[in-house]
């Protein structure tokens, strides 16, 4: 075969490959781990609740497509002034079913209104920082968590119709407790592991829920759970070299198997004694 033939055969078959790129290739944020933030803080929104209802699972999909929207829209923040037709309609097309399914639950439940404004709020932060260079920064990963897990008393909100203050306070004690994450993965990279901003990090997180505790917000069980972060941390903290050598496969496993642990106790505690006792 002449080197014109090798070529043209080499051209046939990058032309027939399949493009990633092209607009109807669906978009998923690539952010695993959140996913884990969503469903956990969302199953614990509804385990208080003590219901599921069909107003429950649309509140499900709709954070879903709320936290999907955001990665395309990211993603064309960085374009600069390059328009992607792939970014756009991903991105409008998860818009478009998480707002029709928000307006929904609005005019059922009026009080979601106060988490969408949140939530949206986390939104405009967020792509100005993308904007910005700075959507790495801790402030907008904090603020980023708290906005996921605005998932729990969306959950509650949209099953009961109202928002407690033990909702509010599972709201910030799961903020604090997979904002954690933010530091521990950071001892994974030398520029960035020193331990103070973590164990500062977390001694504030500490006082927080027992202030918490204190105003009647959250069971003692609840904040008890955020000993899992604490243990998580001081056990990487004492074992550097080690967890910065592993797999990230092996952080991923870790940070999912304590955020089901958390969940589990969480659970536990917010369930009422006659099921606890069954």
């Amino acid at each position: 075969m002449t080197q014109s033939a090798i070529n043209t055969s080499s051209n046939i078959q990058t032309t027939a490959k399949p493009n990633p790129q092209v607009w109807y290739n669906p978009m998923f944020s690539p952010e695993h781990g959140v996913y884990v933030v969503l469903l956990v803080s969302f199953l614990i929104g509804a385990v208080t609740a003590q219901a599921w209802t069909l107003s429950t699972t649309l509140a499900l999909i709709c954070a879903f497509c709320g936290f999907q929207a955001e990665h395309p829209l990211v993603m064309q923040i960085k374009q600069r002034r390059t328009l992607k037709p792939r970014f756009l309609f991903w991105g409008g097309l998860y818009a478009v079913i998480s707002g029709g399914i928000a307006t929904w639950l609005y005019l059922s439940y009026p009080v979601v209104v106060w988490i969408y404004a949140g939530a949206l709020t986390a939104l405009i932060i967020d792509a100005f920082s993308a904007l910005q260079r700075e959507q790495k920064s801790v402030l907008n990963e904090l603020i980023t968590f708290a906005a996921v897990c605005l998932s729990t008393p969306f959950a509650y909100a949209a099953t009961t119709g109202m928002i407690s203050s033990t909702v509010v306070g599972l709201w910030i004690l799961n903020t604090l407790f997979f904002s954690s994450a933010i530091f521990t993965v950071k001892l994974r990279k030398t520029k960035t592991s020193s331990v103070i901003p973590g164990t500062i990090y977390h001694a504030v997180a500490t006082l927080i829920l027992v202030f918490l505790y204190w105003l009647g917000w959250l069971s003692p069980a609840a904040v008890l759970a955020f000993g899992l972060a604490l243990i998580k941390f001081g056990i990487i903290a004492v074992n550097q070299e080690w967890y910065r050598t592993a797999k990230i496969q092996f952080a991923a496993i870790l940070e999912t198997i304590t955020a089901f642990a958390f969940l589990t106790i969480i659970s536990l505690s917010v369930l009422p004694e006659r099921l606890i006792s069954l």
